[in-house]
């Protein structure tokens, strides 16, 4: 019946939240399913009611950890670029600023990412997201590649989009895993300098 399923369905986002709040509190090697019910406030055995085992609870919460919807004002900042590199440096930048406000969820993100070794259905779900994440640079990527043929003669959308997205997740690992020495601004300044056509008067990036 229809109340029964949505009451069905706000127990599981209930207990997904609890999950949620909990991996990120304690990481994903010390989360038990006794951490996520007390936090839901649920018992144990509702939880496995609905998840059977701490490995699917916590496939489900990696759902919570890939959210990323896209942000207008980050839109915005692009649109407003002048030249396609310059585009393609200010969603690099917008990005990783993006991940920077949310040091718990990225540090969970890199969890999972070496979790995903072992677990074949959290590997293809890390997967499946960098392949949405690397088409959400590709066209950005491609006008780069577009208005320089013979700089990127041998390099696709593709090619460059994964090297953007690599710019952006090295730097949250490295402000995840030494914050203390990691300077965004230099970092950021670096990645402009590669992007930039040698030689030149450096592009606006706004």
């Amino acid at each position: 019946m229809p109340g029964q399923k949505a009451a069905r369905d706000s127990r599981r986002a209930q207990i997904l939240r609890a999950g949620y709040r909990v991996a990120t509190a304690v990481g994903l090697d010390r989360l038990t399913v006794r951490l996520v019910a007390a936090k839901a406030r649920l018992s144990s055995g509702l939880v496995l009611f609905y998840f059977k085992t701490k490995e699917r609870l916590l496939s489900a919460v990696l759902g919570d950890v890939l959210k990323a919807g896209a942000d207008p004002a980050v839109a915005r900042e692009v649109a407003r670029s002048k030249s396609p590199v310059a585009r393609l440096f200010s969603l690099v930048r917008a990005e990783l600023k993006r991940m920077l406000s949310e040091p718990r969820r990225i540090r969970l993100f890199f969890e999972y990412s070496v979790r995903g070794f072992r677990d074949p259905l959290i590997r293809a779900k890390m997967r499946a997201e960098l392949r949405r994440y690397r088409e959400a640079f590709r066209p950005a990527a491609a006008a780069v590649v577009a208005s320089e043929p013979k700089r990127f003669a041998q390099v696709s959308a593709t090619g460059l989009a994964a090297v953007a997205v690599g710019v952006v997740e090295g730097g949250a690992l490295q402000s995840v895993t030494d914050p203390v020495h990691f300077d965004v601004d230099e970092y950021l300044a670096a990645a402009k300098g590669v992007l930039e056509r040698p030689g030149t008067t450096p592009p606006s990036a706004s």
